[in-house]
């Protein structure tokens, strides 16, 4: 699929089946923390108990009409996005962005139910901005500090690509990514529940991420669903407890959750539950492990190597197109409504 920015730029989307039969390609533009799970001696059973643990949480969430807790299943599908910035092709196109796509089997009524577009969120520019360009901006700095512009261009590609007509084409709603609450932050509980999201949690104050994710045209609430360890951070556009179904709020915490639980057991593996007040920690040892396999010191290598492989592919290159580009275009809100 063709996306055209201007007579300059492109977008490609490619989709691939996250399942059992997934094997991430062979080099170093591995974006998403699931790339991880599919390599290795145990790469098939990774990949078969992450599926099971995603498909037990579904049913245990949606546990109406579902007596024995396996009426659902539930279908991942990887979505790749590439920027072409000279317009040549695929071949040419550079490794944007990669979301999560999940689609809803109703083994019951025999149906196929759409889920939620985005779940996870993988980005190069991102890399290359939180591990090459704020390092290098305080180097020798006696205080952190971001720069004026930091994330902006991130934000008007993103932005650029979910306003797309084709991107409305292809999924019927705006994009929803779920991650982790930041370790930095505290919490503390409201008296706001929802029957699918959970209990609400207040933030005590915004994250680099947060922000990060606001140039992004996205906003942030924090929930902890029942029977969680902690709360996930939603960022989403519009309104996120009245825009989207039951069916479809499930998939989604029960997609991220499951990635979380193994990326973060500390965390959304420990066996008590957040309280009123609650700091999450990847110090924390009152934890469960998983029996999947996951190298957490891998993906913190990798974000290094894609920032510099960023740096060297995209930013240099084209800086001074991409800074022209920036400058007229206007990341204003995502308009959904159908031409």
């Amino acid at each position: 699929m063709l996306i055209t920015m201007n007579k300059d730029f492109a977008f490609h989307i490619k989709s691939l089946r996250f399942d059992e039969d997934y094997r991430p390609a062979e080099s170093t533009r591995i974006t998403t923390n699931f790339a991880n799970l599919a390599r290795g001696e145990r790469r098939l059973e990774n990949l078969r108990n992450t599926l099971q643990m995603i498909d037990k949480r579904f049913n245990e969430l949606a546990h109406w009409d579902n007596p024995a807790g396996d009426r659902y299943l539930v279908e991942l599908e990887i979505i790749s996005v590439e920027l072409d910035i000279a317009a040549k092709g695929s071949e040419d196109a550079f490794p944007l962005i990669e979301i999560l796509h999940t689609t809803i089997v109703d083994k019951k009524n025999n149906e196929r139910i759409e889920g939620i577009t985005g779940n996870n969120f993988s980005s190069y520019v991102r890399d290359y901005d939180f591990s090459v360009l704020l390092p290098e901006h305080n180097k020798e700095k006696p205080a952190f500090s971001t720069p004026n512009d930091f994330g902006d261009l991130h934000g008007k590609l993103f932005t650029h690509f979910v306003r797309s007509s084709a991107y409305k084409e292809r999924f019927k709603k705006p994009p929803v990514i779920c991650i982790s609450a930041s370790s930095s932050k505290t919490y503390s509980r409201t008296g706001n529940f929802h029957p699918i999201l959970g209990v609400e949690y207040r933030q005590s104050e915004l994250s680099s991420t947060d922000q990060y994710f606001g140039k992004m045209g996205l906003q942030v609430r924090f929930f902890m669903p029942q029977n969680s360890a902690a709360p996930l951070a939603f960022y989403f556009f519009g309104d996120l407890l009245s825009d989207y179904t039951n069916l479809e709020l499930i998939s989604l915490i029960s997609t991220m959750e499951t990635f979380q639980r193994i990326y973060r057991p500390e965390i959304y593996n420990a066996n008590a539950a957040a309280g009123a007040f609650y700091q999450p920690s990847l110090k924390h040892q009152d934890y469960s492990v998983t029996k999947i396999v996951y190298d957490r010191e891998e993906r913190s290598q990798l974000a290094v190597k894609q920032g510099k492989f960023t740096e060297e592919h995209l930013i240099k290159p084209y800086k001074a197109v991409l800074d022209q580009w920036a400058k007229s275009s206007a990341a204003t809100e995502i308009a959904w409504k159908r031409d």
